[in-house]
């Protein structure tokens, strides 16, 4: 290769249909990233022998297919059952019903706890194969996180982890994310419990009878702290409350970005995506970098406030106009935890300092990122 000439870019295959049309259009197998496919019953590869550099990303493939394509050169990069609970080159985000599988033998058995267990085992016996999974596994999941809120206004929810089901402040957030869903906003959390989960049930909603009709319904759990599985069975039955026929994730409004990081953090059920990850650094990064509609952060506590400063530190770099963030609640953010005195002078007389705002209601926040 001469300097400063590189080969074409490879292109993403996520569905035997596109892998047929890329086949069909000519595309040379070297430029192909076959990820996460079921080839189990395909033959559309059987005859060709130009397949040297075709780049195979986990999924299945029959043993003679398997043969055919090293026998030609293929790069395959397998899945590891026994290394891992998780499918590291997967092409889409999860699914409550994914993670959540099994959970009538207790949420120990889904693959959530599972995935949980193998990551916390890694912290203790390191092991670089492992980290290895973790990283593309994560990889994987920014990949499928940008596909799914392309073209859509994201705006980020913040907010504490122990606020219970059937409190206040729980259905405040969960009005807050259901305004923000209405008005076309895809609604965007950190996947977790508390102030996160309601404002995914609330984006999921699409009426304020069903809304309702859910927050009564998870009241009967109100927490996660005593039994996970209760908590996420509550949620369910919840969740089921508020599907409809179009409320299918090609036209999402709930969308959660957990961690295993926190891992006793339990993701909620009510986010049509899920992009959950193993690195928490990344997972925040990139939760703050799709909100490009606006951020509200909802009373919290450490890793709220953490959230609120990496927003302040893009921000006050920006050399373009900033997202706005919208903090709720004066009391709080003035005097529990002063965080609005600090991050305004911060703002100065920067770009950002037009674009953050103080306010002490949930519907307040909303109109404020209406007009913004």
């Amino acid at each position: 290769m001469t300097r400063g000439h590189y080969p074409p870019p490879g292109v993403e295959i996520e569905s035997i249909e596109e892998l047929d049309a890329a086949l069909a259009d000519g595309l040379a197998p070297a430029r192909l990233r076959l990820q996460d496919l079921d080839l189990t019953d395909y033959h559309g590869l059987d005859r060709r022998t130009d397949l040297d550099e075709l780049v195979v990303l986990g999924g299945t493939l029959s043993p003679a297919l398997d043969a055919h394509l090293r026998a030609h050169g293929a790069i395959i990069f397998p899945n590891d059952p026994d290394a891992a609970p998780i499918r590291p080159y997967r092409a889409r985000l999860y699914t409550a019903d994914e993670l959540y599988a099994d959970l009538a033998a207790g949420y120990p058995a889904t693959p959530d706890a599972l995935a949980y267990g193998w990551y916390r085992n890694g912290l203790r016996h390191p092991d670089v194969f492992s980290a290895l999974l973790q990283a593309i596994h994560d990889d994987s999941i920014s990949d499928a996180l940008a596909e799914f809120v392309r073209d859509r206004q994201v705006i980020g929810v913040m907010g504490g982890h122990a606020v219970g089901r059937g409190t206040e402040a729980y259905a405040d957030a969960a009005r807050l994310g259901f305004d923000l869903a209405e008005r076309g906003f895809l609604v965007t959390t950190g996947g977790g419990p508390g102030a996160m989960e309601a404002a995914n049930l609330g984006a999921l909603a699409r009426s304020a009878d069903d809304l309702t009709r859910a927050l009564t319904v998870v009241a009967d759990v109100p927490s996660f702290a005593d039994d996970i599985g209760a908590w996420a069975a509550c949620g369910l039955r919840a969740r089921d409350l508020l599907a409809t026929p179009d409320a299918t994730p090609t036209d999402p409004r709930s969308l959660g970005i957990p961690t295993w990081f926190y891992g006793h953090e339990p993701p909620n059920v009510f986010a049509q995506g899920i992009a959950k990850y193993f690195s928490n650094a990344i997972r925040e990064d990139w939760l703050l970098a799709h909100s490009q509609a606006g951020i509200v952060v909802l009373p919290g506590a450490a890793g709220t406030v953490q959230e609120v400063f990496q927003f302040a530190t893009r921000a006050y770099y920006a050399d373009t106009t900033p997202p706005p963030l919208v903090l709720v609640g004066e009391q709080h953010w003035r005097e529990k935890l002063p965080v609005w005195q600090l991050i305004s002078a911060l703002a100065g007389d920067r770009l950002m300092a037009s674009r953050i705002a103080l306010v002490d209601s949930v519907d307040d926040a909303a109109e404020l990122l209406r007009t913004r």
